[in-house]
């Protein structure tokens, strides 16, 4: 049966929001399938606004993967403005996709994206637009299915209410696998209802279902274990890892936005996974083990990209992209290619100890030669041996000579504020660093032009990291610690002036604290924010930490925990917490060892190079660590003209 569009009464409002084109849809290569020919169906969401979701590359993604497929329509749906919602809730129009603007009750699964937990306010709003019950246990066998996926959804608790699974890891192949399992169950008249689909889902092992597991607490407070209440479900979840990227070139179309969006450039995933072993990266830890996509892999995603949508640019995505095996002759392969296209290169960010001249030059080459960008996290060199990131000041001092001698006048230099066993003395040496950045610069350029951002973020400490035990630094203690910093830059009349300082305040991290490594009861004060209000906390515009510290203070006390209790708080290795039946492959003794490694000041060298460290994620996934160089050339040899 057929789902009308909501176009004509959406098309009504438009002249009265904000950006009315975010909203319209038929963005070059977007797909809109025959609902009748279809018979399972996805509304895909990046919880944000369509300038942040639309760039996203996991839903641009799966969106591919899912319509490929026969029978299968995959639609995308983003964060309507507050401005649109006041409108859509007074004319009862409901969510929908942008697609073929149907609603997104009509769908079979509506999936979200969590890239950061600060969306799950955004969730709230969509589905209760969307008029699906925001309870999980309220819902209907006419409701969809609510899932879950991103690096948040490797702890899914805090929204356990809310959705009805998750899935961790890389959702390829995973969201293929489910689609199969909910086109059974409807060929065969739906029996069991939704709880039965639940638990063909649950029983594959690689599908969490929240509600198929009870928690039970200790009287202080803390987790006493994590149980299923259904005979069948697996006692622990375990992540999805694709492990040839190259049988899997996507986006092969990617979306080009009508609006302008956050990203304008078509984007690459050269490889996937990390092995740096930097205690805080809960992405470099939850995405192990490396894969690398091969040099024509990405050659040729290249060329079907740009000829699919007249971008200017191409962003060479992955957590640390200079490690690839083969990154130089990647460059200079593309540069070489689209010489007369001038097709810029980007990396995300790089390695201090990757840079070189040869490669920075290649990335420029055919594009504008923008400032460079380095992550030494930690200010201190001992501070950066707490956390594993094994760059040496002189590295750095060496790495921006050569960049500044080289006819670059900006560099951008980013750390973390709050990391376990940090002083003020740590933060304070991130303004003798940028200090003698500049001065090294004047020196090899003989230019006084020489810029230096020092942009800083406060540190939250991640699920499935060594970290996870850590306390976190309260936000008072974070906002005295930068202004010590910022009065110490500032102060200094001889380069201050050159030297550029950003910094998030330490309220926002407490927050995203909370939300990180909190259990289920913490769906009491999410509701709560939302129901006050709480729209785009990840927008600092609309976040508001007293919302959030009311509603903490109204539904916590209860069970006895506070926002301290989830945030400064150090656990200890006894302690079940409340991702453990979540298997993102690591060790947990590994992990714990980890930790007390860091607390020594001990430094762990990247297994890539080195013998294994048993973390435990090769036995897992029966791989090794996925490794170049290849030998081949970029295809084709042939200049694009």
């Amino acid at each position: 049966m057929s789902v009308d569009s909501v176009f004509p009464q959406l098309e009504a409002l438009l002249p009265h929001v904000q950006k009315p084109i975010q909203y319209v849809g038929g963005e070059l290569n977007s797909t809109v399938k025959p609902w009748d020919e279809c018979d399972v169906r996805w509304a895909l969401m990046y919880p944000d606004a369509y300038e942040v979701g639309l760039p996203n590359q996991g839903v641009m993604i799966l969106y591919e993967v899912l319509n490929e497929r026969p029978g299968v329509l995959a639609e995308r749906t983003y964060s309507v403005w507050p401005d649109l919602e006041e409108l859509m809730r007074e004319h009862q129009v409901p969510q929908f996709t942008v697609d073929s603007h149907r609603p997104v009750k009509a769908f079979d699964v509506f999936g979200l994206s969590f890239s950061t937990e600060l969306g799950y306010t955004n969730m709230l709003t969509a589905l209760d637009l969307a008029g699906i019950p925001l309870e999980a246990k309220n819902r209907t066998i006419d409701d969809p299915i609510v899932l879950a996926g991103g690096h948040a959804a490797f702890n899914p608790e805090p929204i356990a209410e809310f959705i009805d699974c998750a899935v961790i890891g890389d959702g390829e192949q995973a969201v293929l696998e489910i689609t199969e399992i909910i086109r059974a169950w409807k060929a065969e008249g739906r029996p069991g209802g939704r709880e039965e689909v639940l638990f063909r889902l649950a029983k594959t092992g690689g599908v969490y279902v929240p509600g198929f597991y009870d928690v039970e607490y200790l009287p202080d407070g803390r987790i006493g274990r994590v149980v299923p209440n259904k005979s069948g479900v697996p006692w622990r979840v375990s992540k999805h890892t694709v492990m040839d990227l190259d049988e899997w070139p996507y986006p092969k179309q990617p979306l080009v936005p009508l609006a302008e969006t956050v990203h304008e450039r078509m984007s690459v995933e050269i490889f996937r996974g990390c092995t740096r072993g930097c205690r805080f990266c809960q992405a470099g830890m939850i995405t192990r083990p490396v894969r690398e996509r091969s040099i024509t892999g990405i050659g040729e995603m290249v060329e079907k990209g740009l000829k699919a949508t007249g971008f200017e640019e191409v962003g060479l995505l992955s957590l640390s992209s200079a490690d690839h095996t083969e990154i130089g002759e990647i460059a200079k392969g593309l540069a070489d290619r689209y010489t007369e296209d001038k097709i810029g290169l980007s990396l995300p960010s790089t390695r201090v100890d990757a840079f070189n001249v040869d490669l920075a030059n290649e990335l420029t080459r055919n594009g504008r030669r923008s400032g460079l960008t380095f992550a030494p996290e930690g200010g201190s060199e001992r501070m950066r041996k707490v956390i594993n990131k094994m760059v040496s000041e002189e590295d750095l001092i060496r790495t921006v000579a050569t960049a500044y001698g080289n006819g670059w006048r900006q560099v951008k230099l980013y750390f973390m504020c709050g990391l376990p066993t940090e002083t003020d003395e740590d933060v304070l040496q991130i303004g003798d660093m940028a200090v003698n950045v500049i001065a090294k610069g004047r020196e090899v350029s003989g230019q006084n032009d020489i810029r230096c951002t020092v942009s800083i973020g406060g540190f939250v400490p991640k699920p499935h990291t060594p970290f996870q035990w850590a306390p976190q630094l309260s936000a008072e203690e974070t906002d005295a610690r930068l202004t010590k910093l910022r009065d110490k830059i500032r102060g200094d009349k001889k380069y201050g002036r050159s030297i550029g300082f950003r910094y998030h305040d330490g309220k926002p991290g407490i927050v995203e604290g909370l939300l990180s490594r909190g259990d289920r009861r913490i769906g009491s004060v999410i509701r709560a924010v939302y129901e006050s209000g709480g729209r785009f906390d990840g927008w600092r515009e609309h976040f508001s930490y007293d919302r959030w510290m009311t509603a903490a203070e109204k539904a916590l006390p209860e069970y006895g925990v506070d926002v301290d209790w989830y945030t400064t708080r150090e656990r200890s290795y006894e302690e079940v917490l409340p991702w453990d039946h979540l298997d993102s492959g690591l060790d947990k003794d590994w992990l714990w060892e980890d930790w007390q490694d860091s607390l020594d000041e001990t430094e762990v060298e990247d297994c890539r190079w080195t013998p294994c460290f048993d973390c435990g994620v090769c036995p897992q996934m029966d791989t090794s660590i996925q490794i170049g160089p290849t030998g081949k050339k970029l295809l084709p040899l042939s200049v694009v003209k």
